[in-house]
């Protein structure tokens, strides 16, 4: 043969992030930024970020005063009669009288009770909660966009190895051909070789295939065009020195789902705080600026015009010292709701702990795994490489040939499998203990 199948893949395993320069190759990096910018959830998450922020600031706070602006005219035409003292009767006919009017009003609560204060207070931590909801779609989005990244990454990979799988076969095919010639062997192992010739190339075909569509799905993540060409980035470095302990803490302090139900404990107590205002009176300021003018072309009237202007000011109090029942009931509900959260609050704390726990262990298990796939690799390759020296002195069948191409290609795909499921854990792991978006990929 001119090439060995363990020159190649060693050659394959070495440059393979590199054979496929003349593509535009998507590192990991870029892929984050490009999600970041262009992915359609997390877009609506900030938006709903924005929705939030809105609420939570002075002008939805109930702090600043009203102003109302209020402005009128009439107009009345009628025919009237009248008695003057002396007995002289008068009549008016289409007698017009104009009315206009203009006031502002401004009205401002002193005092309701806090009820506004814990309602500003609340609409804060949703702020802050929104923000925590964002960071936690970013999250979950950059996982599944390394689950498809590394699943192009792996398929490029299998892509290349199938390729280099079907070149051995093809000059095996050759080798065969000039063997059954010479009368070296039997036209068995021509028809052998043809076999396995389709095989490969079967398998090539079915691996282009998913390649394919991964990489649409990614395109999708990505919000990409889905015809968009580019090779996956096949490097992998793991994070050193991650340990059980450390991860568990990190997880307490860190992991999104336990800020987010902290910021609903906080909401839920503001809503229990801001429900008891019902119990208080409320305290208002009012102030009016106002105009009003008359004017009226009747004899019988007593001034044809008239105008009144000035301000008025008031201060009122309102207590609604019974309400049918309606703030004890929603007091007691806005209870509940706070008792459900510190429940729910529980049950995240536990449910973190079993995840930070089974994620530790599928990641040390995928580690381990992917030590002893490096070893059966390199057994694989010893081994074949013993094979195709006896092969080529025709001491071993090509049956045994190809048994021995297999069980390397195997090893190679198994060995490839497990690094990147050894990555995906690790990254599981790195977003259960909070850590997903402050490590280097």
């Amino acid at each position: 043969m001119k090439n060995t199948f363990y020159t190649t893949i060693l050659v394959l395993m070495l440059v393979g992030p590199f054979a496929m320069a003349q593509d535009q190759i998507l590192t990991k990096q870029e892929a984050i930024n490009m999600v970041l910018e262009n992915n359609l959830g997390i877009q609506v998450a900030k938006n709903t970020q924005l929705i939030d922020e809105n609420n939570a600031g002075i002008l939805n706070s109930g702090y600043l005063p009203t102003l109302n602006g209020v402005a009128g005219g009439t107009i009345d035409k009628q025919n009237s009669e009248g008695v003057l003292a002396n007995g002289d009767t008068r009549t008016a006919e289409g007698a017009e009288t104009r009315r206009y009017n203009a006031s502002l009003s401004l009205n401002y609560t002193l005092f309701d009770g806090l009820g506004r204060y814990y309602d500003y207070k609340s609409f804060k931590e949703r702020s802050q909660q929104s923000e925590l909801e964002v960071r936690q779609t970013i999250e979950t989005t950059i996982l599944q966009l390394f689950s498809v990244y590394y699943e192009a990454a792996r398929l490029t990979e299998q892509t290349n190895t199938l390729e280099q799988a079907l070149d051995i076969s093809k000059d095996r095919l050759t080798r065969a051909k000039y063997q059954f010639e010479f009368g070296q062997n039997t036209g068995l192992d021509v028809l052998n070789a043809e076999v396995d010739i389709n095989t490969d190339s079967i398998n090539l075909l079915n691996s282009r295939q998913l390649l394919r569509n991964t990489m649409r799905d990614l395109n999708l993540i990505l919000n990409q065009d889905l015809s968009a060409q580019f090779v996956a980035d096949t490097t992998v470095n793991f994070v050193p020195g991650l340990q059980m302990e450390n991860m568990q803490l990190e997880a307490k302090e860190n992991n999104v789902r336990m800020q987010i139900v902290e910021k609903a404990i906080n909401i839920s107590d503001y809503n229990f705080k801001a429900s008891k205002s019902g119990y208080l009176p409320t305290i208002g300021l009012t102030g009016t600026y106002g105009w009003n003018e008359s004017t009226n072309n009747s004899p019988l009237a007593f001034a044809l015009q008239n105008t009144s202007y000035g301000v008025t000011g008031a201060v009122n109090l309102s207590w609604n010292l019974f309400d049918g029942g309606r703030t004890i009931t929603t007091v007691k509900n806005a209870k509940i709701s706070y008792e459900n959260q510190e429940l729910a609050k529980k049950q995240i704390e536990l449910e973190v702990e079993r995840d930070i726990r089974n994620a530790w262990d599928s990641y040390t298990n995928a580690l381990y795994v992917l030590e002893v796939q490096e070893k059966n690799l390199q057994t694989n390759m010893n081994n074949f490489n013993r094979t195709d020296e006896r092969y080529k002195l025709g001491q071993v069948t090509s049956i045994e040939f190809r048994q021995a191409q297999l069980n390397l290609l195997n090893a190679v795909l198994a060995k490839s499998q497990a690094k990147y499921n050894a990555k995906i854990a690790e990254l599981q792991m790195l977003q259960i203990s909070g850590q997903l978006l402050n490590v280097e990929f």
